[in-house]
């Protein structure tokens, strides 16, 4: 994954002069955002801004690339614990960061599974997988994996399911174990399910079974864009949360 987000990032880097120049920011932003941050990409555009260039990966991934120096003007995660320990490191812009979004959790499944499950406690998990695995994003890294195992947790179902995950690199590709068929079901973001025609939701996680879903934005300390302190601005204006209400994100 370390690798192929490397190749990523150097691929936007080398395409980004041309556009740098008219500045064009280049933000690096949790993969759960892709449909509403393209939207928000297309409208900016559309008032006659250079369109920003989207980088979308884990946000344990793309913190890491901010530390390794990768020349990057936003950062957005899908947790405060990665940008927190960016801001930590010098390397948000003062005054920048802010709260962008919220999300929900939710139980997922292939289209048309007639699997009558939702979220409780002590709820039959493991049984229902059968002889299948649980597909979520890496609990040990990926913010969508850690609220996943925290919710599973609360509700005493944990222990049952640890020893049975497909763990993903990030949570669109925890989406498309359950979508392709790969996994019965999955742990992950409301917004994502909207997105995949392939899979429909069992249930919501209480809000009480996990810390609050959040997504923080900041300013990257080395910015050189000068559109990225507006195209912050932008997502945090009116039509901005517009968009990511219409992809189905709630206030922070």
């Amino acid at each position: 994954m370390f690798r192929r987000l490397v190749l990523l990032l150097l691929a936007l880097i080398c395409a980004v002069p041309s556009q740098a120049a008219a500045g064009a920011p280049l933000v690096l932003a949790a993969a759960s955002l892709q449909e509403a941050l393209s939207d928000a990409a297309d409208a900016w555009a559309g008032h006659g801004h250079p369109r920003p260039v989207l980088a979308f990966a884990a946000s344990s991934a793309l913190a890491r690339q901010v530390e390794a120096g990768a020349p990057a003007d936003l950062f957005i995660s899908a947790d405060r614990e990665w940008i927190d320990r960016l801001a930590t490191r010098g390397l948000l812009r003062p005054g920048t960061r802010a709260d962008l979004a919220g999300n929900r959790l939710v139980l997922i499944a292939a289209a048309g599974s007639r699997l009558a499950l939702r979220p409780a406690p002590g709820f039959a998990l493991a049984r229902a997988l059968g002889s299948g695995r649980l597909a979520v994003a890496d609990p040990d890294a990926v913010p969508a994996g850690i609220y996943a195992r925290q919710a599973l947790t609360s509700l005493g179902v944990w222990p049952q399911v640890a020893g049975r995950l497909a763990r993903a690199e990030n949570v669109r590709a925890a989406l498309a174990l359950v979508a392709r068929g790969a996994a019965p079901l999955g742990v992950v973001y409301a917004t994502d399910a909207r997105a995949e025609p392939r899979v429909t939701v069992l249930g919501t996680f209480p809000a009480t079974s996990h810390p609050p879903i959040t997504y923080p934005l900041a300013v990257l300390a080395r910015a050189t864009s000068p559109d990225a302190e507006p195209f912050r601005r932008f997502l945090l204006s009116g039509e901005g949360q517009a968009l990511l209400a219409r992809r189905g994100f709630v206030r922070p």
